[in-house]
């Protein structure tokens, strides 16, 4: 077994999907797992990309499902978290609208990252650093600060924290450990990106949504294809076994050994 197959493997990714059989698995999924946790439902955090708003239309399937099945009340809560004015926010209300999410919240964090960033820069300061945050830096915290919103609301209203990670940001660590991949459930997380378009086709996802470059949102112009130097489609292909330049196949596979300590649970001795 080659590095490319071992990856695959791990990450669960079949070469071809039926969509229908998907969604079902996964609503189901979600459905199950709320009843065995007893919880009141789910919390998402729409992003206005497509992969919160896949998470959201399934989300909203099982917990619909579970109110009429259960005879009481399931949520999903949509939650919006804007760093200062987020231009694309609409998108984000668009898929809420495109669910008929009931329960939805705005929180925005601009003022905590700052406050976060501005204690780190004095903490810097007293060991003889003086400096501002780096932008990656600054990104992190505004991941991790989400999440602590997320889970701030979730405790109170007795849900589930539902995360968006995927296959194809999996190999590529792209995530922050234990910031937005801080969650409790992962419905896509054996789908590559192509496969989590399919579903939104079907789920119903804006328009408006689907068109977008992928981003995690985490400073201005920040997209996840320029900042990896791969693109989805050849990052998806690899995980469906398929050939694609060597270049970015070596890049891929560089990518996801230097990313391992991300996928990997908190060590111990």
């Amino acid at each position: 077994m080659n590095l490319q197959q071992e990856i695959i493997a791990k990450l669960g990714v079949k070469p071809e999907i039926n969509v229908d059989e998907e969604i079902r698995k996964r609503v189901d999924f979600l459905k199950d797992y709320v009843l065995k946790s007893g919880v009141s439902g789910l919390l998402i955090a729409i992003s206005g990309g497509i992969d919160s708003a896949v998470v959201t239309g399934l989300c909203k399937k099982a917990t619909d499902e579970l109110t009429e099945e259960q005879g009481k009340e399931y949520k999903t809560l949509g939650v919006f978290q804007p760093y200062g004015e987020q231009v694309d926010i609409s998108d984000s209300y668009a898929v809420a609208e495109a669910f008929q999410l009931k329960y939805r919240i705005e929180t925005n964090i601009e003022e905590a990252v700052n406050e976060i960033a501005l204690e780190a820069e004095h903490g810097l300061k007293s060991i003889g650093e003086h400096r501002h945050l780096s932008r990656g830096g600054k990104g992190n915290v505004k991941a991790r600060t989400r999440m602590v919103m997320q889970y701030a609301l979730a405790f109170e209203l007795n849900l589930l924290v539902v995360g968006t990670d995927h296959a194809s940001e999996a190999i590529t660590g792209f995530f922050t450990k234990y910031g937005d991949g801080a969650v409790d459930i992962t419905p896509l997380s054996s789908l590559n990106k192509r496969q989590v378009r399919s579903l939104a086709a079907t789920l119903g996802v804006p328009q408006s949504v689907l068109d977008k470059a992928p981003t995690a949102g985490l400073w201005e112009g920040q997209t996840d294809e320029n900042e990896l130097g791969i693109t989805y489609g050849d990052n998806s292909s690899f995980l469906e076994g398929k050939d694609i330049d060597p270049v970015a196949k070596e890049k891929l596979e560089k990518q996801y050994m230097k990313t391992e300590h991300k996928r990997a649970p908190i060590p111990g001795i």
